[in-house]
């Protein structure tokens, strides 16, 4: 009988992991001795705080990233199939949001692997909470263009659609665009488009704020490189 893939929230930042996971869910970390991990360094520092039952050096990584091939990911399935469990653990968040860990699952459902998403922080809902904007209809749209033009764009393009289906849209970006990507909000959306900023969510830096554009554009906020989830809703 395979194995089961758990997808693994990890924290979004430097912090307690006993603040953000279920006693549960760590437990269920703590048995595993395979992972699949965007990156095996941070993976090691995460699982040493949370603690393994066999010690780091005899556990088995396998790397899944955004360099990692289609062809690789059967490879990574192979322990399941012999009918041991694995976890899948991303740089932070959620695995398969905004993060590698889709195609796996998809083809671990393929071959009939079990997979189980377990408990933990997911910037991206958590801002959709936090924003007042409503979530009973709402689009994400990963990272937006880097080009001017085509930025600008999208902008519009999601603010006509926020306006028309009565939807909040969410995306990200890359933190060292932040100041960019702002900017262009203020310069592209109407005065009236409520624009909600959440960074560093679940950290004790955390802000989270929603205001009308015009609003920001009288006190723009110095986002810097921290990582930030965006929406808006016309």
């Amino acid at each position: 009988m395979p194995g089961t893939l758990y997808l693994i929230p990890s924290p979004l930042g430097e912090g307690d992991p006993d603040a953000i996971l279920p006693s549960e869910v760590r437990k269920k970390i703590y048995g595993l001795e395979v992972f699949i991990v965007e990156h095996p360094r941070t993976a090691r520092q995460f699982l040493k705080q949370i603690g393994t039952k066999k010690p780091l050096q005899e556990l088995e990584f396998h790397v899944l990233d955004e360099h990692t091939k289609p062809g690789e990911l059967a490879g990574m399935l192979a322990p399941l199939l012999e009918g041991r469990d694995a976890g899948v653990i991303s740089e932070a968040g959620c695995p398969a949001v905004a993060d590698p860990g889709a195609d796996l699952a998809r083809l671990a459902h393929e071959k009939g692997i079990r997979v189980v998403p377990l408990v933990g922080p997911s910037s991206i809902l958590l801002a959709l909470m936090a924003s007042g904007l409503g979530g009973q209809r709402f689009a994400f749209h990963g990272y937006l263009p880097v080009d001017s033009e085509e930025l600008a764009k999208r902008i519009r393009q999601m603010e006509k659609d926020s306006r028309a289906r009565r939807e909040t849209q969410i995306f990200i970006e890359t933190p060292y665009r932040n100041q960019k990507l702002l900017s262009a909000l203020l310069q592209h959306c109407h005065d009236e488009t409520l624009l909600s900023i959440a960074s560093d969510v679940t950290l004790s830096s955390e802000s989270i704020m929603t205001r009308p554009v015009r609003a920001w554009k009288k006190s723009p906020p110095e986002i810097g490189k921290r990582p930030a989830v965006y929406l808006i809703r016309a």
